[in-house]
């Protein structure tokens, strides 16, 4: 974690980082015997891919705050096949740990350099209606703070695309009602960008800061009850309630995605939209976004069609 500390990785990347470890150690001391990393050979790492692909989801948890936090068997996704993207993650972390050896000259040689990378199938992720964002919106109650808080965090996030790791490490200080501005931090990277908010948005905040200040003078925009810096996992476990009582699937990640999909739809570009999500190139942004649906496109023709709009 010393490592990861330096690296000034996430809270959130840490913690990947810690459980992707912490398993994949517990699997080679009850499978194999093994405790010295310098003993792991590219077969065991093969071994423990398969064994993610047979085990199902929460199975084996990596400690007891781990099983306290998720409740592995109430769970209704319980043994459901672990997704390629999670095993790709797990993966990396791994990849990156021997990395590491081997750039401390623990180990002559990484063993998952033999490993190929996993590559999931991108989902396409839906384009939530203007209705079921009202029923959404609607659905949440703003009459406390916890409610408040996350109703003001998805307008934010939907309005301006940021992350939601972003959105928890906001101050009042970064935002800018003149400029219409806020100051983004990427928690990964500590890279800086502006993001721009909209009329209603600007009030929206406004509002919340008003109503921030009489509860809290926390030095987060929207901190939890006790003034500290919200947990990403928790306010999407909070976020899960709500969407299970109006019956629509929603996470801060889809919301981020709507945010984009609904800007190119609009007619916004690619190359602003690029520097708007805090994207490293153009290409990552039409990697990500190119995948509209026969309808979304069918919309956007429609709206900019020459002979719709040409007076010919």
């Amino acid at each position: 974690m010393i490592y990861c500390d330096s690296k000034n990785l996430s809270d959130k990347t840490k913690k990947s980082y810690d459980q992707t470890l912490r398993l994949f150690s517990m699997y080679l001391r009850n499978e194999f015997k093994i405790e010295d990393p310098r003993e792991v050979k590219p077969a065991h790492i093969r071994n423990y891919i398969k064994h993610l692909r047979e085990r199902g989801k929460y199975t084996v948890v990596s400690n007891n705050d781990s099983k306290a936090s998720n409740n592995p068997d109430s769970r209704s996704d319980r043994t459901k096949p672990i997704s390629d993207t999670t095993i790709a993650n797990y993966l990396r972390n791994i990849k990156v740990f021997f990395n590491f050896l081997e750039a401390e000259k623990e180990i002559k040689e990484s063993p998952a350099s033999a490993i190929a990378n996993i590559k999931p199938q991108r989902k396409k992720k839906r384009l939530l209606s203007p209705q079921e964002l009202k029923t959404l919106f609607g659905a949440i109650d703003t009459s406390t703070f916890h409610g408040y808080r996350i109703w003001i965090s998805l307008r934010l996030i939907l309005d301006t695309g940021i992350r939601i790791g972003e959105c928890v490490e906001l101050k009042p200080e970064d935002l800018d009602f003149r400029a219409k501005s806020i100051l983004i931090t990427n928690p990964k990277n500590k890279k800086q960008r502006y993001v721009f908010i909209s009329d209603k948005l600007s009030t929206d905040l406004r509002r919340w800061m008003q109503y921030r200040d009489r509860f809290s003078d926390s030095a987060y925009l929207f901190p939890t009850n006790r003034g500290n810096k919200q947990d990403v996992s928790a306010f999407e476990k909070g976020l899960k309630k709500i969407t299970n009582s109006v019956g629509i699937e929603v996470t801060p990640h889809q919301l981020r995605n709507n945010f984009a999909k609904y800007y190119l739809l609009n007619g916004g570009d690619f190359v602003t939209l690029s520097r708007i999500l805090g994207h490293s190139n153009v290409e990552v942004t039409q990697k990500a976004y190119l995948d509209f649906t026969d309808d979304e496109v069918a919309k956007k023709y429609q709206r900019h069609s020459p002979l719709n709009n040409l007076k010919i």
